[in-house]
């Protein structure tokens, strides 16, 4: 059974039009050209801005002229996440689907359901011509994932709606009004490397895999083992002892994503080599007892020999890297204190590049109070500084602030019950929306965001909840004859 068999029909179609086209963040023109082809076939007016994005504009459905303008805004870009091994290319492959029982999901990649399902969803929306609507403004943004860079580009004037529907959220039944802000900490540190002698050293390989990652926003609450983390928990071990010294270290390659792997290229005194392996196996051993109820016994450290490297980082690069790595904050550092089930601040040490002289480290910190986030982003600044490392601080966006009146929210809240016999749940999130970007630029547009149910999104283990895309979209359908009317 294929994804395009399932309901509804035009929603799934989209969708697997949009999983044929490789669509890494930072890699998306193809895409966005398809979109915009789409939407001219389509009799709409439809155009790539300046920052990437493309916007498309439909006309009202006879009788509902009278209805304010309503704003579908998804992102065109997803998380490029591959099982270890995999030959994977996302710039150029498609990803391949396939239905287990009630959920869709890829074949050893993320399932780019975030937020595939989003524009699938809008894009169906203007396929649709028995769907009722007002006038009608689609945005789809660019590189959402990797910095929010095609909201952050949005002038002034290029939107006319006052009501913006954002179909980027992960559990159907929830209207989301607010979420947490953002800020990039990077940090970069350049050495001399040091010559070895080769005579009595042996090269070998750490590895670390197995875990589950996770999006940085939506499962940081979970307390999922952070590879980078844990790697920096045996080489301070192995350095301590002297069973080691390090040639390179990585981890991690996406900002908002829980690192699941990372592997480290050591040199090792061929007399500790007895040592370093026993080092590693009480690692092993302890990570899957300390983690047992979360990542379900599958961490995997290896072990293996490699060629020897010909440099190493010196003994104090080394030292100051492992002991900031150990020091700095990862996962939540508190939970909203009106609000105790929702995080309120955590960072994600996600991206470590080190070796050939140079470091680079990246984390993403997120809060919902500004203070708390310039508290946190400090504190992470002082870590890597006082191990002699460079800070900078970019990328910052402010949280999107609720508005517990607002007309949209009341209007989606009622038709939801109407159609489904329950209220819905309306609150506020940890991960990084646009719609707190958006509504600087446009102060007045009322805003709401939902979605279809996905679980593990910026992860191998990807998935969607079929029987929720069918209600998802019948209440964005029932909802877009609800936009409030023109005063």
């Amino acid at each position: 059974m294929e994804i395009t068999s399932l309901a509804p029909a035009l929603v799934w179609k989209n969708f697997h039009a949009l999983t044929q086209i490789p669509r890494p963040s930072g890699h998306i023109k193809a895409v966005a050209d398809y979109l915009v082809d789409f939407g001219k076939s389509h009799g709409c007016e439809a155009f790539i801005d300046k920052a990437g994005n493309v916007v498309m504009r439909k006309g009202a459905t006879p009788g509902y002229e009278n209805l304010e303008t309503a704003i579908l805004q998804a992102h065109m870009d997803m998380v490029p996440q591959a099982v270890k091994g995999s030959t994977h290319n996302f710039e150029t492959d498609p990803i391949e689907t396939y239905i287990d029982g009630d959920w869709v999901r890829a074949k050893g990649t993320t399932l780019g359901a975030d937020d595939g399902m989003g524009v699938a969803a809008a894009m169906a929306i203007i396929e649709d011509e028995s769907v009722a609507h007002g006038p009608l403004e689609v945005l789809i943004t660019a590189d959402e994932e990797t910095g929010m860079y095609g909201a952050f580009g949005l002038e002034a004037g290029t939107l006319t709606g006052k009501y913006l529907l954002n179909l980027d959220s992960e559990t159907e039944g929830e209207i989301t009004i607010g979420c947490a802000g953002g800020q990039d900490v990077e940090v970069h540190s350049s050495y001399e490397e040091m010559e070895v002698n080769p005579a009595d050293m042996v090269g070998y390989r750490l590895s670390i895999k197995g875990l589950r990652g996770g999006h940085s926003g939506l499962e940081i609450n979970e307390g999922r083992a952070n590879a980078n983390k844990l790697m920096a928990r045996m080489l301070s071990e192995i350095l301590e002892s002297g069973s080691g010294w390090i040639s390179s270290w990585h981890g991690g390659n996406m900002r908002n994503a829980i690192p699941r792997d990372g592997e480290a290229i050591l040199l090792v005194p061929k007399s500790h080599e007895e040592e370093l392996k026993q080092i590693v196996s009480s690692h092993c051993k302890m990570f899957n007892e300390e983690y047992a109820a979360i990542e379900n016994g599958n961490i995997l450290i290896e072990l293996t020999p490699c060629e020897l490297p010909a440099k190493a980082m010196p003994e104090d690069v080394q030292d100051d890297l492992v002991s900031a790595v150990m020091a700095a904050h990862d996962g939540v550092l508190r939970f909203i204190p009106t609000i105790p089930d929702i995080v309120e601040t955590s960072s994600n040490l996600a991206i470590i590049k080190a070796g050939g002289g140079e470091i680079e480290i990246g984390i993403l910190a997120r809060s919902a109070t500004d203070t708390m986030k310039e508290y946190l982003c400090k504190s992470l600044k002082d870590c890597f500084e006082l191990a002699d490392m460079d800070v900078t601080l970019v990328g910052g966006y402010g949280g999107w602030q609720p508005n517990t009146s607002s007309p949209l929210v009341a209007n989606m809240s009622e038709v939801y019950e109407k159609m489904y016999g329950k209220k819905p749940i309306v609150q506020v999130c940890h991960a990084g929306l646009e719609c707190g970007i958006i509504g600087v630029t446009y102060p007045e547009m009322d805003m709401a965001s939902f979605g279809p149910t996905l679980l593990s999104p910026h992860t191998p283990d990807e998935r969607c909840f079929i029987p929720s895309v069918e209600k998802f979209y019948n209440f964005l359908v029932e909802m877009l004859k609800h936009i409030p009317a023109k005063q």
